[in-house]
């Protein structure tokens, strides 16, 4: 993992990064009281910004927590940081918590001054012979809470269900409730049958994923069906080409799921003309401003 870059924002300031400092009851810490977001940033020009923002505030409002900014204030604030981090290819974590309460208080809710912070790191690439040879993943109970439509920085089930992967070897877990396809740890999962699309609906126990919706755009675009409905266990591993996207994972194939082969073992037909309007979408956004 490479480090992040060195300028981040801290509740209105721009410092070094290794510098940053919030109070130990900041309510983030003591009860993972805060929402987050995760923007790629192409040539300087965050990908998606409107889609991202839109999440952020959905996300604000599911834990009742006020926005603080309003959209514009939210531009400027990443396009300084973006800036000041040299610009390029890299991505935003950015974080907001109820704030700092003098005390451990579970409820009422408190009216605080939320902590905003922010920070770049470069943007992972993913090396060409991966995309050529996939990934590998493993499946397992979906352990996270009830609300995962809510981007929460309660990740603790997500650690531990990437380290599955990490402990089999694999790159990532793909996750199962009651028999049916949900998310992979940090990813949404989008399986290929006969020439379909199919990703499961939006609902309380999935992310909505904004590169998800790049995906099903760019099949339109491609003229591939896709359809969001359900997927049973036995539909994935029947499938014929099965996909992952994520902000900084972009979209990428699944060749072999719990050690056995995806369709033919290889990088599909279908994902490699995903992947390449994919690619064609990045360089166009290059070229324009934001």
């Amino acid at each position: 993992m490479a480090e992040p870059l060195p300028i981040c924002h801290l509740d209105g300031e721009f410092l070094a990064l290794r510098a940053a400092r919030i109070s130990p009851l900041d309510r983030g810490f003591l009860f993972a009281d805060g929402v987050y977001e995760v923007l790629p940033v192409y040539a300087g020009r965050p990908f998606r910004i409107g889609p991202h923002l839109d999440r952020l505030a959905r996300s604000l409002a599911a834990i009742r927590l006020r926005d603080p900014h309003d959209r514009e204030g939210w531009r400027t604030l990443l396009a300084e940081l973006i800036r000041r981090n040299g610009g390029g290819d890299q991505y935003v974590y950015l974080q907001v918590s109820r704030g700092a309460e003098f005390g451990r208080n579970h409820a009422p809710l408190p009216e605080l001054s939320p902590t905003v912070f922010a920070f770049c790191a470069p943007l992972p690439q993913l090396p060409a012979a991966l995309l050529e040879r996939g990934l590998a993943c493993v499946t397992a109970t979906d352990l996270r809470w009830s609300r995962c439509d809510i981007k929460s920085v309660a990740l603790l089930p997500n650690v531990l269900l990437r380290q599955l992967a990490c402990d089999a070897g694999a790159d990532e877990t793909i996750l199962l409730r009651e028999g049916f396809l949900t998310d992979a740890s940090a990813s949404t999962v989008h399986v290929v049958r006969d020439g379909v699309l199919h990703t499961p609906p939006d609902s309380q126990w999935i992310l909505p994923g904004t590169t998800r919706s790049v995906v099903e755009e760019l099949a339109t675009q491609i003229g591939l069906d896709w359809q969001a409905t359900p997927v049973s266990d036995a539909a994935l591993r029947a499938a014929d080409e099965i996909w992952l996207s994520a902000a900084t994972r972009e979209i990428a194939p699944v060749t072999r799921l719990d050690g056995q082969p995806v369709g033919a073992g290889i990088p599909g037909p279908l994902f490699r003309r995903i992947r390449s309007a994919f690619d064609a979408m990045k360089a166009e956004l290059a070229a324009q401003p934001w």
